[in-house]
């Protein structure tokens, strides 16, 4: 989708302490294959923050800088990956009264790893037709905890991170402009992520901590390894070529790639060597400090690059994100101005860009 005169308003993090490898290595809660098959430095940890308030959190933070009045916003999205720390409640409207306090339409979304990224294709949809000067909020938070879940063990090959993160997409003005915003789906590959296991009939009551790697093992001895990673490789390659068509660049000529948080060694292979790019233009210098966020990671490396300085006016950004179902999303920006509210120089990138 090509977008009308939409851009990013403003970002916000809410993101939780960071705890180093180093520190889980001594505890024994990360293994040293881990570790090694990551290169990850250190993760971000909650202590008692829950995912709805780290979002609301970043939430006020972007509308802050945004400069919008909450009457301005049109439309809130919230995604997340896992349990937001209530049954049968709406996130989503958590956020809307403690961070807005308007009465928008305000909905979750559910597209796993890459929910943020469908947020921003649905906000972006909706203010397309919307009248000039609307916004649109959209937030994404996750907290990965036990027993549910093992930040460290329960997908081989990345490490799951605490957080929340908020954008404000709005007609008219901004920070970046959006030029294109593609979103590819595959059906066919959902059961990656379902593996041989049957339907429950409660959270956790088939598999408790989840393990990831047994529902894809399940999965590819059913399928084929060749034909599940070439459904992958061309999932991931429509919707970046269609996102350069439509924008009117070329991969060379994107300055910063902003990708999944994935672990090093799923890194290289998921997307670094296919696209043929390298990680010095990626963000994964900042993004191996901080972890998985779930659906958060491209909106969290926005907000880092924006805040310390390190995107330029005329910088072209991608962003690219992968969920399960499968969904990818790719987005293509172009900086036009530097942020008032960032925390670093102008053009001198914050140490670990």
């Amino acid at each position: 989708m090509r977008p009308r005169d939409i851009h990013i308003a403003a970002t916000g993090s809410a993101l939780a302490p960071l705890v180093t490898v180093e520190e889980a290595l001594a505890r024994g809660d990360c293994d040293p294959d881990t570790a090694r098959r990551t290169e990850a430095l250190s993760v971000a940890v909650a202590g008692e923050e829950s995912p709805a308030e780290m979002a609301a959190a970043a939430a006020r933070a972007a509308l802050g800088r945004s400069g919008r009045d909450p009457a301005d916003i049109g439309l809130i999205l919230h995604a997340a990956v896992y349990y937001q720390g209530h049954d049968l409640w709406p996130p989503a409207s958590y956020v809307q009264r403690t961070a807005v306090g308007n009465r928008c339409p305000a909905v979750e979304v559910r597209q796993m790893s890459n929910g943020g990224m469908a947020a921003i294709d649905l906000a972006a949809g909706y203010l397309s037709a919307a009248r000039p000067g609307s916004a649109a909020l959209i937030t994404a938070a996750d907290r990965f905890s036990p027993p549910g879940f093992d930040r460290w063990r329960s997908d081989p090959g990345t490490v799951y991170a605490d957080g929340g993160v908020a954008l404000v997409l709005a007609r008219g003005h901004g920070l970046a402009r959006l030029r294109t915003i593609v979103t590819v789906s595959d059906p066919e590959l959902e059961g990656m992520h379902r593996g041989d296991d049957p339907f429950g009939v409660a959270p956790f009551s088939v598999r408790r901590p989840m393990d990831l790697e047994v529902w894809k093992r399940a999965f590819v001895a059913r399928t084929g390894l060749s034909a599940c990673l070439s459904r992958i490789a061309a999932g991931l390659r429509e919707a970046v070529d269609t996102a350069l068509d439509e924008a009117g660049v070329k991969l060379a000529d994107v300055d910063r790639f902003l990708l999944p948080h994935f672990g090093r060694r799923r890194l290289a292979a998921a997307l670094l060597r296919p696209l043929g790019v390298d990680v010095e233009r990626t963000t994964w210098p900042w993004s191996r400090r901080v972890g998985h966020l779930g659906a958060g990671d491209q909106i969290a490396a926005l907000d880092h690059l924006l805040s310390s300085g390190a995107a330029a006016p005329g910088d072209t950004l991608m962003l690219l994100g992968i969920g399960a179902g499968f969904t990818w999303s790719c987005a293509v920006l172009e900086v036009t101005e530097r942020p008032r509210w960032g925390t670093h120089s102008p053009g001198r990138p914050a140490p670990g860009v």
